[in-house]
Order: structure tokens, then C-alpha cells, then sequence
């Protein structure tokens, strides 16, 4: 009998052993070829594809159109399974990919059409754009043909892998306008049910402008404290305290000195952009090389995989990088009886079957139906100028003037970009697709009041150039000046706390380096949190000896976001728990609305401290007589409800709920999301937290400054350039987590590719 237990357990580790063997021996020979020749009909001219020991993809070429062939083979080979994700995104074809599990997602975004206008958009581009997305487009699929067997992804996914379209690098940009934008959508619509369920008073209360404000202009909204409505028995009663969301605050952080406050007498920028974080990293290391007009040009940065341009770099004249703008880009019309409207069916593949999905359409957008009315929304992502190629325009900028003048008609969702150049110049411009209507909404309106302006793109953009301080700075709050935030909107923008931080900073010194630019990127000091601490150890303070090791930890927060600060973490999820908790009345009834006060949750925060403040007693939540002992109450929730999830039990020891632990970063392949066993093949390495919301150093658990980049145009050479990921999509790459360490040691990787190890030669076919 034990022989026998013992056989088959031999075979089943022999199986296991050849299973492991095939897993290892199909991914070996999905790996893309590095190094060689090869002729293609994509290139005029010979051309290179090289490749440094980070992976950073060195090409260099005779002509734009061939780069941007050879920038499609790279990504090709390197992030195609990332790309198709993007593409499938924004179109709605994602049940095609994973099944019936994705259909509610699919007619998300059918909503949108977007496949169609990207279609439509692409015919309209000029001759040249359609020529460098074809030309990437035959890059891409070239790679694929190139590669003995599919990525890892589909063979788990069982699917095949689709050819590249030109028109899929627009859906890539259109799945930006989703991750950027795309929550903002129902703002109006939330707002107006605030209107209709708590009235004026409750919308004014939410939305009153905070005191945390850093416009370029100096500009500031007066603060007078809203009125605190009274809230309404029957709403308390029925309040259901649930977690408000708390937005990762996708946006980033950017800034520049001009050449007078730097050694080399050249303007300096920083820029990290704040997304999500999965395996592979939304960001591609890339340096162009190539000749125009007899000049030879060098573009290094990082690129989009799925479209043909630098997103963020610098070409040795001219930096540019970019954060969220949250300038209004969305309207929302009530339609009357005579406003006509059309049906379109959209046929959403899945894996076994076609479902049919009706949409409706108007004049003014896609229409939505609550509580009996018809709403149609405009949004900027549905116009004409919304996507474009224009971005290369900034390639061969060799000013901040050139540069300002180049982008004005860019297709992009709304940025703030922030440039610098070689001269010392520096400057700022609401850049990318902005309507022209003069009169944003901030809820619904009828119909007849549509401005058709909304069919062109805003060409009176606010700009500034070489303010008088010789700095600049956004972080996804306003900085337009107040009379321009009339014009423009506010769609959503973040408190101004983080900017105000960035700003002060920058106020701090005289003369800047690029160690001076990473620490303020690296600035996790909590400054913005210091009157919740205040309020919480007063709380607590009520009962020194029950909350005397509490006390103790708040005393020693360390003020900051650090990894080994228990007192931070006490104080961000207290603010967070009291949020929850006043706000349960107002969540509750949005929920039952498919609606959340999340949309204005990061502009809560002068409501908020109102509250805490004056206590009023119809705010109150129901079960509670007294606000101290509410205040008390929430605090051992929070702290009970925080010390379960991290130790499994309500009562554990104080210490488990260091910042680091709680705020851990894990970046995640979205496969062993669903797979776990497949974490240590495909995940980066766990990071202790180190940063928070409002602060520069912006990081939660799968979101952060997914680039960081540090340069004076000329002198790139000292330019640093530090990514969360490695450049390859494939796990037995070489390039799969390189980078990542430095990024998580807070290290310097340099902004220039090193030594090329591998090259492919591409020759133009006879």
C-alpha cells in the first residue's frame, strides 16, 4: 500500500514537474526577439530598434513616418496584451476577450460609441497623422507575426489576438479620457439630485469653496463659511453608514523654475502623473531619433503603448509634462417632447454569443432616462477636435513660446502643461480639448438652452509665461484665476492643499537642482492632516488613561505619511470614518439613486470641518445624544473595523497599524488579481506606503506617481526619469521588473538610456 501511495505521489510530482515545464517552455518561445536583421515594407530607409539595459526602446531612423513604425514594432513586441486592454476599454469589447463576466462593462462604454468615432475621427485627420497611424499600426502587427507564440494572457484567456487598426491608437487615447475624465461624468447629475432631495442649501454646503486654494495668479475665491442646512429627520433615521469612496486622486503633480533659480541658468520641470498601478506600467520608456527639415532630433520620454507620440519629455530645446486639468468638459440637457431622438443596437461579441445592446441617441449626446425624464450628456470626449496627433507638434518646439503656439489645438483630455526650455523660459497652458461654451453647467439644464459652441474647441486657452517669481506649479486644482474659472468651469478640480504645498516649497529657496526637485516629489510631510490631528488627540485626551498608548501614537505621528507612523494612520482613516458617518444621510439617499457623493468627495473638506466645528444637532447621526461621545464612538469603529482587516481581530496590538502596512503599495498583474497562485511570477514586490492624498508624495495601495521625471532641457544628462515597472510585459523578460527596485528605493534612474545590449536592423524591403 505505501509503494503505491508512493508511485502516485511520484507521478503527480512528475506531472506537475512537466506542467511547470510547458508553462515555462510556451512563455520561453513567446519571447520576443531582441537582436537581427529583418526587411520590412515599414521603413523607407534602414533603421534601428535598440534596446539598453532597462529596456528603454533606442530608435533611430531617417524620417518621423519610420520612427513611428518602429515604435509600433516595440510596443508590439513589448506591451500588446496592455495595448489590446486599452483599445477593448474604451470600444466595449471586452466580453469578446473574458466573457459574459465583462458585459456589464461593454455597455459602459458603448455608451460612449467610441469605436465608431474613432472610425469617423481618423478619416479626418491629415493625410501625414493617417500615414504615422498606419505606419505604427503595421509596426505592431509586424511583431506579432514576428512572435512564435501568443503572450501568456491569451493562451489563459483562450482567445486570439486581433491585428491593430490605425484607428485603435485614437481608442487608446479615448481609454485616457475614461481613466481621466470618465467618473466626472455624472457630477451634474448628482448635484441636481442633491438639488431635488435636500435642496439649494445642501448643494452650496457641499460644493462651498475651500481655503486650500493656489491659482498661478494668486487669485482666491472669498471664503464665506456656507450655511449649514438642516438635515431632515426622516433621512437620518434611514441612514445606512457606508464607505464613501475616497477617489485616488488621478491627476499628478507638476511644476518649473525658470533659468534665474538654477546653476546652468536653464528652466528645470518636474512631472509624475498620478494613476492607477498595475503589471506592466501604463508608461513606456522610449528615445526617438530621427531627421526633419535637416534637422536631426532627439525626443526622450515616455510613450503610451498603442499610440505613436512622447507623452512627457523633451526633445534638448523644450520639457513638457502634463496633470489632470479638471477644467468642466461635461453638460448634462434635460429633453423636452419635441427633441427627437434615434435608436441605435450595438452588438457586443462575448465568447459564445452576440448581445445586442439599444442605445439612444439625440443632438446633443447619448440619452440616459431617471426618474421618467430624458437626459442627454455632452461631453468633450464626443466632439470632433477631442483627439488628434497634434501632441507631435511639440518635437520640434525649440521655445516655451513655439511650444505654447504648437499645442493649442491638441487632442487630448483638458491637461495643465507646464514647459521649460533650454533659454530659461518656462510657462503653463490649459492644454488639450476644451469647449468653446461660454456658460458650463454645473446641473442640468432644458435643452433649448444648448450652445452649439460645444461643436468647437476653445481657442482663448489661459496661459502664463514667465511669471514675475520665475515658478510655476499645478496639482489638479484650480489654476486658472477666478474671473477664468467662470469661463471655463470647474469640473471637479482637487483641493488645493497639495498645490499649496508644491507652492510653498518652491517659495522655500533661491536656487533649485534636480535633488532639490525630487525631494519636494518625495514631500510627505502632513500638513493638510495637522487640524485632524489636533482634533483627534483632543478627542482622546478626554480619557487619558483608557486611550493612553493612542495618545502616545498621535504625539508621535512624526507629521508626516512615513512608513513607521502609527499616529498617521489614526488620523487619516479618523477624518475618513467622520466623513462616512455625518455623510450616511446624504450617501444613503444618492444610493438609492445609483448615484454617490463621491463625485464631490475630495471638496468635502470645508463641509466637513464645518461640522466638527459647530455640531449642529440635526446633523447628529440617529443611536446618539451627545457629539463627544459620538467623536468617541466613530474613533473605536474606525480604529476596531482597521484592526480586523490587518490583524484579523478587533483588538490587536497598536503597532499593526503602521502607514506602511496599512498603505502598503502592491502592483498588480490583472490576471493574478483573479489568480492569486499567480502573484509571484507576475507581481512587483510589495513597498511599505510612504505617501498619501494630499501631499506631493501622492501613493495608495495601487496608485501613485506612476513616473517621475526630473530635467533641464540641454542637459539631460543629469535628468532622471524613475518608472514603477519594468518595460516588458512578458514575466521571463529581463526588462519585466527592471527599474521597479530603484523606484521603490526612491532612487535616481537616469532620464538618458544607457549602452544599447540589443539591436534589431530593420531594412527596407526591395
Amino acid at each position: 500500500m505505501f509503494r503505491k501511495i508512493r508511485a502516485v505521489f511520484i507521478v503527480l510530482i512528475l506531472l506537475a514537474l512537466l506542467a511547470t515545464a510547458v508553462v515555462y517552455g510556451i512563455l520561453t518561445m513567446s519571447l520576443p526577439t531582441l537582436s537581427g536583421t529583418t526587411v520590412s515594407d515599414g521603413v523607407s530607409q534602414e533603421g534601428r530598434l535598440q534596446r539598453d539595459d532597462l529596456g528603454t526602446a533606442i530608435i533611430i531612423a531617417e524620417n518621423r513616418k519610420d520612427v513611428s513604425y518602429l515604435l509600433g514594432y516595440a510596443h508590439g513586441q513589448d506591451r500588446f496584451f496592455q495595448m489590446d486592454l486599452l483599445r477593448r476599454n474604451a470600444a466595449g469589447e471586452l466580453a469578446e476577450l473574458f466573457g459574459d463576466g465583462a458585459l456589464d462593462i461593454d455597455k459602459q462604454r458603448r455608451f460612449h460609441l467610441f469605436r465608431k468615432r474613432s472610425e469617423a475621427l481618423v478619416k479626418g485627420l491629415p493625410a501625414e497623422h493617417q500615414d504615422h497611424l498606419k505606419a505604427y499600426a503595421e509596426g505592431v502587427n509586424d511583431a506579432l507575426s514576428h512572435q512564435t507564440y501568443p503572450s501568456f494572457e491569451y493562451v489563459l484567456a483562450r482567445a486570439e489576438r486581433k491585428p491593430w487598426k490605425p484607428e485603435d491608437s485614437l481608442l487608446v487615447i479615448f481609454s485616457m479620457y475614461l481613466d481621466l475624465q470618465g467618473r466626472g461624468i455624472d457630477r451634474d447629475i448628482t448635484m441636481d439630485m442633491l438639488n431635488a432631495h435636500f435642496g439649494p442649501d445642501m448643494v452650496a454646503f457641499v460644493s462651498q469653496p475651500s481655503a486650500y486654494q493656489a491659482a498661478l495668479d494668486g487669485s482666491e475665491f472669498e471664503i464665506n463659511p456656507a450655511r449649514i442646512p438642516e438635515l431632515d429627520p426622516k433621512h437620518k433615521q434611514t441612514a445606512v453608514v457606508t464607505e464613501i469612496e475616497k477617489l485616488a486622486l488621478v491627476g499628478s503633480n507638476n511644476w518649473a523654475v525658470g533659468g534665474t533659480l538654477t546653476e546652468t541658468g536653464k528652466a528645470m520641470l518636474s512631472d509624475d502623473m498620478h494613476l492607477g498601478m498595475n503589471v506592466p506600467i501604463i508608461w513606456y520608456r522610449a528615445q526617438l531619433n530621427y531627421k526633419e527639415d535637416g534637422q536631426t532630433r532627439q525626443i526622450t520620454g515616455v510613450t503610451l503603448p498603442g499610440a505613436p507620440a512622447v507623452v512627457v519629455g523633451t526633445n534638448g530645446h523644450v520639457a513638457w509634462g502634463f496633470t489632470n486639468g479638471y477644467i468642466d468638459s461635461v453638460d448634462w440637457y434635460k429633453l423636452s417632447e419635441e427633441d427627437s431622438t434615434k435608436f441605435i443596437t450595438e452588438k457586443i461579441p462575448t465568447k459564445s454569443r452576440e448581445v445586442s445592446y439599444l442605445l439612444e441617441m439625440s443632438d446633443f449626446g447619448p440619452v440616459r432616462h431617471m426618474n421618467g425624464e430624458r437626459y442627454a450628456v455632452s461631453w468633450v470626449a464626443y466632439q470632433d477636435y477631442a483627439v488628434n496627433l497634434n501632441l507631435f507638434n511639440l518635437e520640434a518646439a525649440e521655445t516655451v513660446d513655439d511650444a505654447l503656439k504648437a499645442s493649442k489645438q491638441t487632442g487630448i483630455p483638458v491637461q495643465n502643461m507646464v514647459l521649460a526650455d533650454a533659454e530659461g523660459n518656462i510657462g503653463w497652458q490649459a492644454t488639450g480639448a476644451i469647449p468653446n461654451r461660454r456658460s458650463p453647467q454645473s446641473m442640468p439644464v432644458n435643452a433649448s438652452q444648448f450652445d452649439r459652441d460645444w461643436f468647437f474647441q476653445a481657442t482663448d486657452v489661459p496661459f502664463a509665461v514667465n511669471p514675475e517669481d520665475a515658478r510655476i506649479w499645478t496639482g489638479n486644482s484650480r489654476v486658472v484665476s477666478v474671473e477664468q474659472d467662470a469661463r471655463f468651469g470647474n469640473g471637479g478640480y482637487a483641493l488645493g492643499a497639495r498645490s499649496e504645498q508644491i507652492r510653498d516649497r518652491l517659495r522655500e529657496k533661491e536656487s533649485f537642482s534636480a535633488n532639490d526637485f525630487y525631494q519636494i516629489q518625495l514631500d510627505n510631510e502632513a500638513r493638510f492632516l495637522a487640524r485632524w490631528h489636533e482634533l483627534l488627540l483632543q478627542k482622546l485626551q478626554q480619557k487619558p488613561e483608557l486611550y493612553a498608548q493612542d495618545i502616545q501614537a498621535l504625539k508621535d505621528w512624526q507629521a508626516c505619511a512615513c512608513a513607521d507612523s502609527v499616529g498617521y494612520t489614526l488620523v487619516r482613516k479618523y477624518r475618513d470614518a467622520l466623513m462616512d458617518s455625518l455623510f450616511a444621510p446624504v450617501e444613503t439617499v444618492l444610493r438609492n439613486q445609483q448615484a454617490s457623493i463621491w463625485v464631490v468627495e475630495r471638496q468635502l473638506e470645508p463641509a466637513l470641518w464645518q461640522l466638527v466645528g459647530q455640531t449642529p444637532k440635526s446633523w447628529l447621526p440617529k443611536g446618539f445624544d451627545d457629539w463627544d461621545v459620538f467623536f468617541i464612538s466613530t474613533y473605536e469603529t474606525m480604529k476596531q473595523n482597521l484592526m480586523l482587516e490587518m490583524t484579523g481581530h478587533t483588538h490587536g496590538p497598536l503597532n499593526a497599524l503602521r502607514w506602511g502596512d496599512v498603505n502598503t503599495l502592491k502592483v498588480q498583474h490583472p490576471f493574478s488579481q483573479q489568480i492569486p497562485m499567480l502573484s509571484k511570477l507576475l507581481d512587483m514586490p510589495s513597498v511599505e506606503g510612504f505617501g498619501d492624498r494630499y501631499m506631493p508624495a501622492v501613493q495608495g495601495r495601487a496608485f501613485g506617481a506612476s513616473q517621475r521625471l526630473i530635467v533641464q532641457p540641454g542637459n539631460e544628462e543629469e535628468g532622471i526619469l524613475t518608472v514603477p515597472g519594468g518595460q516588458s510585459g512578458h514575466p521571463l523578460s529581463a526588462f519585466y521588473r527592471r527599474g521597479f527596485d530603484e523606484y521603490a528605493k526612491q532612487g535616481s534612474t537616469p532620464l538618458l538610456p544607457g549602452e544599447p545590449v540589443h539591436e534589431i536592423t530593420f531594412r527596407p524591403a526591395p
